[in-house]
């Protein structure tokens, strides 16, 4: 089977668009988490809270040509995509338009802004607002396509619009098209941009924390004084290669993707399966070949949903019992939905290469109903490990795991 490297990461997040900025300001016990002014009008909203990206102006950086398909969450994913290019040493490489390079790529919705344009058809029964862009950036597909669209990749496109495991997803099915040798290289990631509506969605299944005051002190992962999860915003790209590929035209490699796992529970639609999600974990240690002691951290899905909590902690204390270090980096940047694969894949490298993991920021008292864990509170834990396991879970019982491997 050929082996695939991650030769380029890049994305942008509420705590900075690097990884240094991002680092510092984790260390200052930083979160991303907002008092959200313009959400205080809207009838019936609970939470006021967000995670919106850091500051980040796209003015002239681009051709009006070039984004004129795009909203944010297109601009976000091409952003990360081009840094992420850049430092794969690809830019105006022959091979990203010859065919052998594709995308994967995921976000929950595409844009809701143009959901206005749409309902003044649907309500005004006018199309005055309606342009020919309207849908290509309200589309699901919309980041995978502007991607391929900017960078004018003639591969294979697969669009993974899957809510929270929308990033993953699409490393997972990046990872497979290389090892298939379809091919050499995939762009792969996801994206999301902070919208009213998205907070609603939880909003309305009493799952939103409503520390409306007091925004620093959540969300809260696993602690038993959470009260909900925070919406919040960004992207993030991994440049996935060939090992082979990578290696013959000198490429940085950051990691190697030795494992995933994928299933869906089939049994209600927001309430997760902790015995498939179980499953998901085992079906990624199966296809790395590794047993769970080879690894070395995990980095959890950790919405700060009561059901959500629970149910991750007790498949993950399955497989591993309470050996093996554990985070949630939602606590930093909110739940960033289609972006959270991809975004706590790229981290999870980056600290697995810098030998340090970052707390759960927030978790002062563990839910006695949360199965026991290694969790990682208060300090980061300085480790030296081989391979660290990145988990995800959606709506609909979608299930997905990960594993890094450092070469």
């Amino acid at each position: 089977m050929r082996r695939v490297v991650v030769t380029g990461l890049s994305g942008v997040t509420a705590l900075g668009h690097t990884w240094k900025d991002i680092k510092k300001n984790m260390l200052a016990g930083k979160t991303g988490t907002r008092h959200m002014p313009e959400w205080t009008d809207i009838d019936g909203m609970n939470t006021e809270l967000g995670a919106p990206i850091a500051p980040l102006d796209f003015t002239g950086r681009w051709p009006r040509k070039k984004t004129r398909s795009m909203g944010p969450v297109a601009l976000y994913s091409v952003y990360a995509t081009e840094q992420a290019v850049k430092m794969a040493g690809l830019t105006d490489h022959p091979v990203i338009q010859g065919g052998r390079t594709g995308v994967a790529y995921g976000s929950s919705f595409g844009s809701p802004e143009p959901m206005n344009e749409f309902a003044d058809l649907l309500f005004k029964r006018s199309l005055r607002k309606i342009t020919a862009t309207s849908y290509i950036r309200m589309m699901s597909h919309t980041t995978a396509v502007n991607i391929g669209l900017f960078l004018g990749i003639t591969g294979r496109i697969i669009p993974s619009s899957t809510a929270c495991t929308s990033g993953s997803l699409a490393i997972g099915y990046a990872t497979e098209a290389i090892r298939a040798g379809i091919q050499d290289i995939m762009i792969a990631g996801g994206a999301e941009e902070i919208c009213p509506s998205m907070a609603a969605v939880f909003d309305a299944l009493y799952a939103t924390s409503t520390k409306n005051t007091e925004p620093h002190t959540t969300p809260r992962p696993f602690d038993q004084n959470r009260d909900g999860l925070v919406i919040g915003e960004g992207a993030a790209t991994l440049i996935l290669e060939e090992y082979e590929h990578a290696k013959n035209r000198g490429a940085p490699i950051f990691a190697e993707v030795i494992g995933f796992g994928t299933n869906t529970d089939g049994n209600h639609v927001t309430q997760p399966s902790a015995p498939t999600m179980e499953t998901a974990l085992r079906l990624a240690l199966d296809d790395a070949n590794l047993s769970p002691q080879d690894i070395g951290f995990i980095s959890g899905h950790g919405t700060a949903t009561e059901y959500g909590d629970i149910a991750e902690s007790i498949a993950t204390n399955a497989v591993f019992q309470d050996k093996v270090p554990f985070h949630s980096l939602k606590s930093y940047f909110g739940h960033t939905l289609g972006a959270c694969g991809s975004m706590e894949a790229w981290l999870g490298i980056e600290m697995m290469r810098d030998n340090w993991f970052a707390p759960t920021i927030n978790l002062e008292t563990i839910d006695d109903r949360c199965a026991p864990l290694d969790y990682v509170m208060g300090q980061p834990r300085s480790l030296n490990v081989n391979a660290f396991m990145s988990n995800n879970f959606a709506f609909g019982g979608i299930n997905t795991s990960l594993i890094f491997k450092k070469l």
